[in-house]
């Protein structure tokens, strides 16, 4: 199992952090050792400062592809969820400084919250309209709908497994909208998709 991220997937995300506006998905990857237990707590490492939540929807592959036209997308998914990818904001910006790859700063053990999920049948089946966000301390921090993607989920799976096997129970993190911010310990992160509450993190 493999974790595949798109970055700057939203407009207002890609600017907020000052990146051009991508014109093909950015994509990365992270170990199945970033998942981070069900219902454990989220310690922040000590070798970073600036830990920032990115919640994101999240697609599980549900069937083996190689080389998927996007007509044929569909085929591959029938439920989402929801996840945070926690990234090191700090380490990530020395390491695009640097013309570094990213790994240090969002793969490491426990960068992955994976949360519930819906068969896409019960949200109306159209995955690009979906509303999703973020609350922290009761208070929501980040607000999403699938259709202000750059790059739909169909078209990602198909760019991605042009160069990538694509196998069941691969989970596909589609990026994240506007609002990302750091977390402190005492944070208690909850994600909200189409009204269902999917995950709960507490911060240490």
């Amino acid at each position: 199992m493999k974790i595949i991220c798109i970055g700057r997937n939203y407009a207002d995300h890609a600017r907020e952090l000052g990146n051009q506006v991508p014109e093909q998905p950015v994509v990365f990857l992270k170990p199945q050792s970033a998942i981070l237990s069900h219902k454990h707590p989220f310690y922040i490492p000590e070798w970073t400062q600036e830990v920032h939540h990115e919640v994101e929807l999240v697609v599980k592959i549900d069937r083996l592809g190689k080389t998927i036209s996007e007509q044929h997308a569909p085929r591959y998914y029938s439920e989402v969820g929801l996840g945070i990818d926690f990234t090191a904001r700090d380490i990530q910006s020395e390491l695009k400084a640097k013309g570094h790859p990213w790994e240090r700063a969002k793969a490491f053990d426990g960068s992955a919250v994976v949360g519930g999920f819906l068969p896409l049948s019960e949200l109306g089946g159209e995955v690009q309209d979906l509303d999703f966000t973020l609350t922290n301390r009761g208070e929501v921090v980040q607000r999403g709908n699938t259709g202000d993607m750059l790059f739909s989920v169909n078209r990602i799976i198909a760019e991605v497994s042009k160069f990538m096997t694509l196998k069941v129970g691969d989970l596909l993190f589609t990026g994240t909208p506007a609002g990302v911010a750091a977390v402190a310990s005492g944070d208690r992160l909850v994600g909200t998709l189409a009204g269902h509450d999917l995950f709960a993190v507490n911060v240490k």
